[in-house]
């Protein structure tokens, strides 16, 4: 079983590496993610249960094929007197028609439960939604920064090499190579952390993309979209397209059905039947004496409640409960509603606006590293002036990471709110 796992692994590394871009691994983790997969599942199943709901108000017919032997009494009168002969044959197309405000009503529950199930289907997918782009844009930043990790690991093995030559040349103490040196094992740690983050990264995203996480592969480095709409664009579109509303107010009427389907007790039920074909003591179309065996006969049934100890009554009062519920839950869902967009939307505009700062930031980090290390190879500047020159370009460029992922997140939350994404 050990060799075959090794072969398995040697399988998978050997692979070529394949690209994924953010629409794909969207589409990818959609087909992989199972709460998704029975949220799809729950949407048809409720589709189906409105068919079915709206099927029922419709006639049934069944073709009803009956044999019965009764003990006889010596003639051609049963010993039964239920019975109507020894032996007797039943063959007949019967057509059932029940009229009725439950039915109705079970029509709407149905309608709303499907509507329901639809917002939460819609509620699951930008969920994964959003949970791939922090993903996506989490492994691209864990990237960025072993790639900055490996800058400065170069960087500290460059300055090592400096402060030797320059101790070699007398124009340096020993302390300045050793200051150097911890730097540079500090600088390598750093390096071997950024790699099993990536690591990570790239495993918790491809958990949801391929049949083995360990397939090999590299995402697209899209480009910083700094385009972000209007305050008002935002807010219409989400109140368009929000499906935790649309889920809150399917969850209304689901209730407001069940409430007329229990007060449908109350009134009678209209029940219709019309049967066609043969009970007759032969299986024939016609008897002995010639007589025609096929007939039909209907009936029509009407039921009227009259006492059933309060039990309609408390079922309403039940419906009427959950109904309440349900109502206090949608304006709920209207303010949380409210709170996201202002909350977003300050978010995005917030890190928008930081974008340009860290930028520069990086590049004014670099200059000053630049010239720090000039200044030392000239004898105008300390060791410790340096290294934390070294720290400022890295804890820059690490923000600038940090503070790409924060905008990106930020608007793919908005567009998730907005149904954009």
């Amino acid at each position: 079983m050990a060799a075959a796992w090794l072969i398995s692994c040697s399988a998978v590394f050997a692979q070529q590496t394949v690209t994924i871009t953010l629409d794909e691994a969207i589409h990818r983790a959609e087909a992989n993610e199972p709460i998704f997969a029975a949220s799809v599942a729950d949407s048809k199943v409720a589709a189906l249960d409105r068919s079915i709901a709206r099927a029922a108000l419709l006639p049934n017919a069944v073709y009803h094929n009956q044999y019965l032997y009764t003990q006889g009494t010596g003639t051609t009168t049963p010993r039964f007197i239920a019975n109507n002969a020894v032996h007797e044959y039943i063959s007949q197309g019967v057509v059932n028609e029940t009229v009725g405000l439950a039915g109705v009503a079970e029509v709407k529950r149905a309608d709303a439960a499907a509507a329901f199930a639809a917002a939460q289907l819609e509620v699951t997918r930008r969920g994964l939604v959003a949970t791939v782009v922090n993903l996506y844009y989490s492994l691209l930043a864990a990237d960025q920064k072993q790639a900055v990790a490996t800058r400065a690991a170069d960087e500290a093995d460059s300055f090592v090499d400096l402060t030797r030559k320059r101790e070699n040349a007398r124009e340096a103490a020993h302390a300045d190579v050793i200051k150097a040196q911890l730097e540079q094992q500090q600088r390598h740690r750093d390096l071997e952390d950024a790699r099993v983050a990536a690591e990570r990264a790239r495993l918790e995203l491809g958990v949801l993309l391929f049949p083995d996480p360990r397939t090999p592969y590299t995402v697209e480095n899209i480009a910083v979209r700094t385009d972000l709409p209007t305050r008002a664009e935002v807010q219409s579109a989400a109140s368009a397209n929000n499906p935790d509303i649309r889920s809150a107010f399917a969850a209304l009427q689901q209730s407001s059905a069940e409430v007329l389907a229990a007060r449908a007790a109350y009134l009678p039920d209209l029940r219709l039947n019309v049967t066609y074909g043969i009970d007759a003591p032969q299986f024939a179309t016609r008897g002995p004496d010639g007589i025609h065996n096929l007939g039909y006969s209907a009936a029509v049934t009407l039921d009227i409640p009259v006492w059933d100890w309060l039990s309609t009554q408390h079922k309403v009062r039940q419906s009427e409960i959950r109904r309440d519920a349900a109502r206090v839950a949608l304006t709920a869902a209207q303010r949380r509603l409210i709170a996201e967009l202002d909350e977003f939307y300050s978010e995005a505009v917030a890190a928008r606006n930081q974008l340009a700062s860290l930028d520069q930031s990086v590049q004014t980090a670099t200059d000053s590293l630049r010239l720090t290390k000039l200044r030392y190879t000239d004898g105008e500047a300390t060791v410790l002036e340096v290294v934390d020159a070294q720290n400022a370009l890295t804890l820059a460029e690490i923000a600038r990471e940090d503070g790409r992922v924060r905008y990106e997140l930020a608007l793919a939350n908005l567009q998730t709110l907005t149904g954009k994404l």
